[in-house]
């Protein structure tokens, strides 16, 4: 990985060696799964369900980023959706609904970094 592609990744709020280390060093195979990561519905299912205010859907949505952003070492974004999570799970929808800001800034943020954007 060269050394603009991982200041775009830790800019954007990734540990990068942390993450390297789960796939054993190989930057191929985190490439992958950051791109899947973009791919992956669960956000916009996430908004949706805030939107229509289904906490059971933003809780499937919520716990299941949570769990991909700490696996590819999002730590912002990971804790956010922690913070979610346990909202949800507490019965606080508004609450939860309320960390959406802050989580849509912190997305973007990671966003832009595995798409390769300043």
């Amino acid at each position: 990985m060269d050394n603009l592609r991982l200041k775009q990744l830790t800019d954007g709020g990734i540990d990068v060696e942390e993450a390297l280390g789960r796939f054993m060093g190989n930057e191929g195979l985190l490439e992958k799964f950051l791109k899947k990561f973009a791919d992956d519905e669960n956000y916009e299912k996430l908004k949706a369900a805030v939107k229509d205010g289904d906490a059971e859907t933003m809780l499937t949505a919520s716990h299941t980023l949570k769990g991909v952003c700490g696996n590819l070492s999002m730590t912002e974004l990971f804790t956010l959706f922690d913070r979610q999570v346990k909202e949800l799970r507490a019965g606080n929808t508004e609450g939860a609904s309320m960390l959406m800001n802050e989580i849509d800034a912190a997305y973007g943020k990671v966003m832009r970094a595995v798409n390769g954007e300043n």
